[in-house]
């Protein structure tokens, strides 16, 4: 459903907000698409200087909706509105900032490695099980989080499948800063304020300095993708996956 991801825009602040609460956000591929359409409108839009990424409250994203990648799993097709925005995120031209509360599972937490600045409440928790699934990590993941985490801090997240609190991943780099929940809209939006206001070409330049080139990354998650598909479809995953689903059904 499209009413699934929200996109508002506060003066030169774009907000691409994930809003599928009863779901704790996991993401479709139509949710998928339309972030990937937000993100090239708004990097199109003069107008527009920042991208800000927003979940709903106790849930930033519970990760990829499984139903979907059980289609896949189980010999069906599809999939590429995931893959298109992993690559909007590693393309995307202007600055993003998130603000994460609670539940930031897969690429709830992948997602904030492209983000330049990532504000999180104190309950929220960062995990990545792709390994527990029988999975490989995504998002230029395993590129990005050993920059970012150093080798050993990203094999805890990405191949240990260790969850990350708020203090942990603001120790590590893994984000900007901790807030109470009731300030980490405002303080996201101050923060993209802030950017917003800043001489829109010099900023830039800097921007695109800091990141380097993106060609690396774009392999990566080139790469990364190739895995994924042919790990979804393998025996080892689609027992994890059913297993982890047949957990959920039963509450556990």
């Amino acid at each position: 459903m499209t009413d699934h991801i929200l996109v508002e825009r506060q003066g030169a602040i774009q907000i691409i907000r994930m809003n599928r609460p009863d779901k704790k956000n996991a993401l479709t591929r139509a949710m998928y698409a339309k972030m990937s359409k937000a993100l090239a409108e708004g990097d199109a839009d003069p107008a527009i200087r920042v991208h800000v990424f927003l979940g709903v409250s106790g849930a930033f994203s519970s990760g990829n909706d499984l139903a979907d990648f059980m289609v896949v799993a189980t010999g069906g097709e599809g999939g590429t509105e995931v893959w298109d925005f992993l690559m909007a995120l590693a393309r995307a031209e202007k600055p993003m900032v998130s603000g994460v509360d609670g539940i930031a599972v897969g690429i709830g937490t992948t997602l904030n490695l492209h983000c330049d600045l990532t504000f999180a409440t104190p309950r929220t928790m960062f995990r990545t099980p792709f390994v527990d699934l029988g999975l490989v990590p995504e998002a230029g993941s395993s590129l990005l989080a050993p920059q970012i985490l150093g080798r050993q801090g990203a094999f805890a997240l990405l191949g240990l499948g260790e969850a990350f609190s708020a203090e942990r991943a603001k120790a590590s780099g893994l984000i900007y800063a901790v807030v109470e929940e009731n300030e980490l809209e405002a303080s996201v939006l101050a923060a993209a304020g802030q950017i917003a206001a800043k001489p829109p070409q010099a900023l830039k330049i800097a921007l695109d300095l800091m990141r380097g080139s993106r060609e690396e990354l774009v392999a990566r998650i080139g790469q990364e993708s190739e895995y994924f598909r042919e790990r979804l479809k393998s025996d080892e995953a689609r027992a994890a996956l059913m297993a982890f689903m047949t957990r959920k059904r039963a509450g556990n």
